[in-house]
């Protein structure tokens, strides 16, 4: 293929993406990146993340090929861009923070009560935690043990970043299935 034209304008350098011309995805890159970075860290105020939205938009970009042209790419790119905004706020209001002890959820039960609760609460989580294939466990326990942001556990872990948060979902939504169980019979053994 002949060089890429850096003259050219965003119409033909969709066209070489979707016949799968590196460079002109680079020239695209380069040109948006900033616009779309800055349109996701407006409404999520957080580097890592804005940063993962932006590589999320231009990865779909580049996956989806030729399947429908383009007319206005940094439309396109902003949309996308808010969408990915939207999908992770979604996301992360579903993983709603559970209380740090037994003490924070309303109980006619006592302190000692309460305690015993905390410490086999404790004890089945860890429990449950141990349970998840190991991946899962290994990247649960370094984001919430250890405390490392979704890039230092790709890094350490030499996975991508996108594994990471793949396989920290998956994790949680397993964790929460059993929780709300452990939250119902906490329900029921403090009516009786």
């Amino acid at each position: 293929m002949a060089p890429l034209d850096l003259s050219a304008d965003d119409a033909e350098l969709l066209k070489l993406i979707s016949e799968g011309y590196k460079p002109a995805f680079d020239a695209l890159y380069n040109k948006y990146w900033k616009q779309v970075y800055n349109t996701a860290y407006k409404r999520v105020n957080d580097i890592e993340r804005a940063q993962d939205i932006a590589q999320d938009v231009f990865v779909q970009l580049w996956v989806r090929g030729s399947k429908s042209p383009i007319e206005n790419l940094s439309a396109y790119l902003l949309v996308a861009a808010r969408n990915g905004v939207f999908k992770y706020m979604e996301k992360e209001s579903r993983y709603a923070a559970l209380p740090d002890t037994v003490q924070e959820i309303e109980s006619p039960l006592g302190r000692a009560d309460a305690n015993v609760l905390h410490d086999e609460f404790l004890k089945a989580f860890n429990e449950l935690v141990d349970t998840l294939p190991p991946q899962q466990r290994v990247i649960f326990n370094l984001r919430f043990n250890e405390g490392l942001s979704s890039q230092q556990i790709a890094d350490q872990l030499q996975i991508s970043p996108k594994t990471v948060r793949n396989q920290m979902g998956k994790a949680l939504a397993t964790l929460r299935k059993s929780l709300f169980l452990f939250y119902v019979l906490l329900y029921f053994y403090q009516k009786g």
